[in-house]
């Protein structure tokens, strides 16, 4: 059976509701003013925050807010890009001999000088350490020649003189090297202190400077290539920015090139110091050894000398005896 159906229609100025008049009795009437169509809508758009929310659906939807946090990231690795490219493009021109570079006719000598005394200094501190070792290692030799000596002395009347003569020689040269090789342990401990460390630390500020340098050339060559192209409304802005980086890494090398040139004044004096200082020391030892040694062993020659005479004075031959 067909229902019938009568529409109310009203004045927008009057502002009524619709009404929808279902013939039938189960059926409600149902009315929608237009603020509650607004408010509909505006629960499925977007709030004043940025989280836009639908309803229907049960989703909520989240606008990021750090933007600028990634804006910023990107840029610094934009920057640290940039930088790394000019710096392998200068570093690689001039090793194949195209790019020119700074020369610091003062500063680099210096540096040259320091690397190649360290070099030196390492060498000869590796030869100090083997002299120890093995000045170390024939001490013990000596010290159990000795002992040795000492027990054929007991065990033999008739060479009592010459076996204690020997032992107190070795034993005595034994304790000396013993002291010579703890003074030249000294000498290679202060040393080794003196290049790898001191010298070590100011060579990892060549390196930084080194580094800034090759820097500081790449931004100059950019902007030699800026000053030399054509001027327009296009290249003007890039020169003037290649103008102020160039200017910031030419103070950022001038301070770091004063900087290392201050270092390298204070480590060679504290070198000369120092060096100094030891290298008496060691002569010393060496020269106390040498000494002490050549006039135990005179006395020891005398006191044996007059021990032998008279042993050999008294004691007759056998062929006497028979």
């Amino acid at each position: 059976m067909m229902e019938e159906t009568t529409e109310v229609t009203y004045d927008p100025d009057e502002n009524p509701p619709h009404k929808e008049v279902n013939n039938d009795d189960n059926h409600r009437i149902s009315d929608v003013t237009p603020s509650s169509a607004s408010t509909s809508e505006k629960a499925q758009t977007t709030d004043a925050e940025g989280t836009p929310q639908n309803q229907d659906s049960g989703l909520v939807v989240v606008r990021g807010k750090n933007n600028n946090i990634a804006s910023e990231t990107l840029q610094r690795v934009r920057k640290w890009s940039i930088h790394t490219y000019k710096r392998s493009r200068q570093s690689l021109s001039e090793k194949l001999g195209r790019g020119s570079r700074t020369v610091d006719l003062d500063l680099e000598p210096r540096v040259d000088l320091l690397k190649d005394s360290r070099l030196r200094y390492n060498q000869m501190t590796k030869l100090a350490q083997t002299l120890a070792t093995q000045l170390a290692q024939f001490s013990v030799t000596q010290k159990t020649l000795g002992e040795a000596f000492a027990d054929l002395s007991l065990k033999s009347p008739t060479l009592h003189v010459e076996f204690g003569m020997n032992a107190e020689a070795q034993m005595f040269l034994s304790k000396s090297g013993e002291t010579l090789t703890a003074a030249i342990n000294a000498f290679t401990s202060d040393t080794d202190t003196l290049v790898n460390k001191t010298i070590e630390d100011t060579l990892i500020n060549v390196k930084q400077y080194e580094e800034i340098r090759v820097e500081y050339d790449a931004y100059r060559v950019d902007m030699e290539e800026l000053n030399l192209g054509p001027r327009d409304a296009i290249t003007l802005p890039k020169l003037e920015l290649a103008q102020k980086e160039f200017q910031c890494q030419k103070e950022r090398y001038k301070s770091i090139r004063d900087d290392l040139s201050v270092k390298l004044k204070l480590l060679q004096e504290n070198k000369a110091k120092v060096l100094h200082n030891h290298l008496w020391l060691l002569h010393n030892a060496v020269a106390t050894h040498c000494i002490s040694c050549h006039e135990f062993l005179e006395e020891n020659i005398e006191k044996s000398s007059q021990q032998l005479s008279h042993s050999s004075a008294n004691a007759p031959s056998w062929l006497e005896d028979s």
